[in-house]
């Protein structure tokens, strides 16, 4: 059975983006996916994120709306950077609706705080897509995060990603590859890890 996506964009861009395009794109070749943007980014002008109570009502609305369209599916919430954090807290709230979490650069590093308290609260298992030099998510920290959490958590390491996974020119060319074929491997980790979750 194929299982239902809901894939929310993260705060500075929303689902137009070429980053959200692609990854919509290939989710679709294995899944229902339901792309969706968050209220505040219909406002004209300098758009600043909403508040998280708000992000959490759009966020449930339309996971809501999907799953009463695709009935009996494996639902799976798929996130950019902000959007994986209201999934996580989201995923928190519904407990066993929602069967996996994929974090496509989580940001566990706030202005002020680490935002890993809803890390620890999860149960539903989780999927960490992340680059080495990823500023708002060091993977020493969340090294030391991931034992503390309940749910079951696995992480993909894009070497030498930056926040959106992407490498700088000259790593690439060190490496003899392009940021279509990292990307490449990214997507297809995440397809085998949702694949396997949801015994497709």
């Amino acid at each position: 059975m194929k299982p239902l996506i809901v894939l929310a964009h993260g705060a500075g861009a929303g689902q137009t983006h070429p980053f959200m395009q692609a990854w919509a794109a290939h989710l679709r070749t294995f899944a229902h996916v339901v792309p969706f943007e968050y209220a505040y980014m219909e406002r004209p002008g300098r758009r600043p994120p909403d508040r998280l109570p708000r992000l959490l009502i759009r966020h449930r609305e339309v996971v809501d709306e999907a799953v009463a369209a695709h009935p009996g599916v494996p639902l799976v919430l798929v996130g950019k950077s902000m959007g994986s954090r209201v999934g996580c807290h989201l995923a928190t709230a519904l407990g066993g609706a929602v069967r996996g979490l994929v974090c496509l650069g989580y940001p566990l590093k706030g202005r002020t705080t680490l935002r890993d308290a809803v890390l620890r609260e999860l149960t539903t298992p989780v999927l960490f897509v992340q680059g080495t030099r990823d500023p708002l998510c060091p993977l020493d920290l969340l090294a030391e995060v991931r034992p503390t959490m309940q749910a079951p958590s696995e992480l993909h390491v894009v070497d030498g990603g930056d926040h959106s996974l992407m490498l700088r020119k000259r790593d690439l060319k060190a490496a003899g590859t392009t940021q279509d074929a990292v990307d490449a491997v990214a997507m297809q980790a995440v397809r085998d890890w949702v694949t396997a979750l949801i015994g497709g």
